[in-house]
């Protein structure tokens, strides 16, 4: 593949921006979902305040992060799903130069957020029984949902359609750096994991990107999903 100068520079500038140790680290952190200031940054990387805020400037110049401001913080936070996937990738690019050992801690392994839709464990059986059962099938640019499956969704009380209509990817298989097997991402996966935290079947680390599985939550997955957990 072709690809122009332009082109050239801009990849070289993404990746000398995340392959900063410190820079990897506070971007790495943002894969909860969760925005943070730089102070809070600034302790994960290990670094004065000041430094940190060096390197989000460059992170922002590169749109990876984005910053909002409240009063008088600032919050940064990943630029969208698309800088979560690329992060994802290079934690499975990474450990594909050794033999495939998983060595993620049992907690994050087992159910935890990839941005913003389920990962681990959990998120990979999710994704295995939708296609056993037949809801999501193999589409041209990525998972399509059958009518069987937005009948089962939106009978929890999911909104496929509202999902479909955003400005993202739809559905696809996000490969997941813990299992190496896919997950369901892109909006129909932020759905899930949105309806989830809302019904109480899944309850959100506010420090990682741990995800636990509630007590309502097993005994729904099981009764409403046939998944057991």
């Amino acid at each position: 593949m072709n690809v122009g100068r332009e082109t050239d520079a801009a990849v070289s500038g993404i990746a000398a921006a995340i392959g900063e140790p410190a820079r990897a680290r506070m971007l790495y952190r943002l894969m909860d979902g969760h925005a943070r200031t730089s102070t809070e940054l600034a302790l994960v990387a290990e670094i004065s305040p000041s430094t940190a805020s060096i390197h989000l400037n460059r992170l922002k110049a590169e749109n990876l992060v984005k910053v909002f401001a409240q009063g008088k913080h600032r919050y940064y936070s990943l630029q969208g799903p698309e800088v979560a996937r690329v992060l994802e990738g290079l934690c499975i690019l990474a450990g594909s130069h050794h033999k495939f050992v998983p060595n993620t801690p049992n907690r994050l392994r087992a159910a935890r957020t990839c941005y913003d839709h389920i990962a681990g464990g959990l998120g990979v059986a999710m994704n295995d029984l939708f296609q056993e059962r037949g809801w999501l099938a193999e589409g041209a640019c990525g998972y399509e949902v059958t009518s069987a499956g937005v009948e089962t969704l939106e009978s929890l009380g999911i909104d496929v359609e509202g999902a479909r209509s955003l400005r993202r990817r739809f559905a696809y298989a996000c490969l997941d750096w813990s299992e190496r097997r896919p997950h369901l991402g892109g909006a129909l996966g932020a759905a899930l994991l949105k309806f989830s935290l809302r019904k109480k079947w899944l309850a959100q680390d506010l420090d990682s990107r741990a995800l636990s599985i509630t007590s309502t939550g097993r005994r729904e997955l099981t009764a409403r999903l046939g998944l057991q957990i």
